[in-house]
């Protein structure tokens, strides 16, 4: 019996370090999935993204080149779905998949709707592609977001990450 219990106890510690091993390499994915969800005026929006980690480097302008187009995440293109007709910045998006991309600039950054929503970074990229192309207003970030975030607000869609913001209008 007590050769059963000592089996049992080396069995579950086994499965648990192989549980806390799984979940730490989990959480130190240089850059995890990340979803972002939310309802604007009826239409449910989702974004997929890889979140990258600043790790003291300099993003803006050096990580991430200012005037290029920019993958908005890590990895594979994040995506951005609604399944509704939308207006982003007052120009109208129809429902649909498309991946995200950003051209970061100082003072008129652009969002970027494509068509081909599955493809990786922004090597596959084709302008001919977008399905819509907005400029949206930068703005400084107060407190440090060391990882990329998206957020679906009640009024639009919100890209955060060191010590910048943006903000596309969604209606």
């Amino acid at each position: 019996m007590k050769l059963k219990n000592t089996i049992r106890i080396f069995f579950s510690l086994l499965v648990m370090g192989l549980f806390v091993q799984q979940t730490q390499a989990q959480e130190e994915k240089p850059s995890p999935a990340r979803t972002a969800k939310g309802s604007i005026n009826g239409a449910n929006i989702t974004v997929n993204y890889s979140s990258p980690a600043v790790k003291g480097r300099s993003i803006w302008g050096d990580l991430v080149p200012l005037g290029q187009v920019w993958r908005a995440g890590a990895n594979e293109a994040t995506t951005f779905e609604t399944d509704k007709d939308i207006k982003v910045q007052g120009e109208t998006l129809p429902a649909g998949k498309y991946s995200l991309f950003l051209i970061p600039d100082e003072y008129e950054p652009m969002m970027i709707f494509n068509k081909v929503h599955k493809q990786w970074g922004a090597f596959e990229y084709d302008q001919a592609e977008d399905a819509l192309r907005v400029k949206v207003s930068p703005e400084g970030n107060e407190e440090m977001e060391e990882r990329l975030v998206y957020n679906v607000t009640d009024d639009g869609l919100e890209v955060k990450w060191e010590y910048w913001k943006t903000k596309a209008r969604i209606e």
